[in-house]
């Protein structure tokens, strides 16, 4: 071949690429939750129990799972498109790889279970095609695209809580203003109520240590961070021996009605604590998982 013709063959190839353009890829969605409805299939009450369900599983065993329902994964295969959302997304934890996605095309009827690389042992590609074949798409198949997905989910739980992963540490999703907004109340207000009391028993001085120290122990507790208790016993020594200078002894316990009212009226009324603030906690893909229609 010549080198005239083999430069033609190039330029005539360039511009047939030109004429026809490929599609764009799908967009990725943003992980605005533990599950994603870009179709309007599921309901507000079971996106809401199905990600409490999730997010219950990931505090007991540490490993995160997550759904997205788009419409289409149009040019690309659910392979392909799954796979770029996992990456994307990262779901599961650091080095551990223990997250899993579940994928439905719903105008395109494929869905697929995308596997982190520390699930393979225990979520195989039959198994995850088991759970496909049996607990999804049949359901799928009658219209009943929720109660497929919950079938498919607590399968996938099942399985994964069968395999040994490090057990998850406590901590607080600082980005999930209703997991911390009733210690934030009772940081604010806690010593003002248990100071007035203590400040009466032992003094200004030790009466405030004392208070720091009951409530820097429950926040301990209910956390489960030694540092976010020692800060919190700081402050509340802190804000309880402040506190003695510029009230009196009733107003203490006048200021414990305002907190029982605040933290009565605040934090739940959202219903969002199942979602908001969920990010990956950097896991990792390597294509691991099945395919399915319906």
């Amino acid at each position: 071949m010549t080198a005239k013709l083999w430069r033609t063959i190039v330029v005539f190839s360039l511009l047939l690429g030109s004429a026809f353009p490929a599609s764009a890829d799908v967009a990725i969605p943003q992980l605005t939750g533990r599950v994603v409805d870009q179709t309007g299939t599921l309901s507000s009450g079971d996106i809401a129990g199905l990600s409490q369900k999730l997010q219950d599983f990931e505090t007991r065993k540490g490993s995160q799972v997550a759904v997205l329902i788009v419409p289409t994964t149009d040019p690309e295969t659910i392979e392909q498109f799954s796979i770029r959302v996992a990456e994307a997304w990262k779901i599961g934890r650091k080095k551990i790889d223990d997250g899993a996605v579940l994928v439905v095309a719903k105008n395109d009827r494929h869905l697929r279970i995308e596997v982190g690389y520390g699930l393979e042992g225990a979520l195989t590609d039959v198994t995850s095609r088991r759970i496909i074949d049996e607990d999804i798409t049949p359901k799928f198949r009658s219209g009943d695209f929720a109660g497929g997905i919950v079938a498919g989910v607590d399968r996938m739980i099942r399985v994964i809580d069968g395999e040994p992963l490090p057990t998850p540490s406590r901590s607080v999703n600082f980005g999930n203003w209703n997991e911390i907004e009733p210690l934030f109340y009772f940081v604010l207000f806690g010593p003002l109520v248990i100071g007035g009391i203590l400040r009466r028993l032992f003094g200004r001085l030790l009466g405030s240590l004392v208070t720091g120290a009951v409530v820097g122990g429950l926040a301990w507790l209910v956390i489960g961070s030694a540092v976010i208790g020692l800060g919190v016993a700081m402050l509340g020594s802190i804000l309880t021996f402040i506190a003695d200078l510029f009230t009196g002894t009733g107003t203490g316990s006048s200021r414990g009605g305002s907190w029982s009212s605040g933290s009565s009226s605040g934090g739940w009324s959202g219903g969002s604590s199942s979602s908001g603030g969920f990010s990956g906690g950097g896991g990792s893909f390597g294509g691991g998982g099945a395919s399915g229609s319906w």
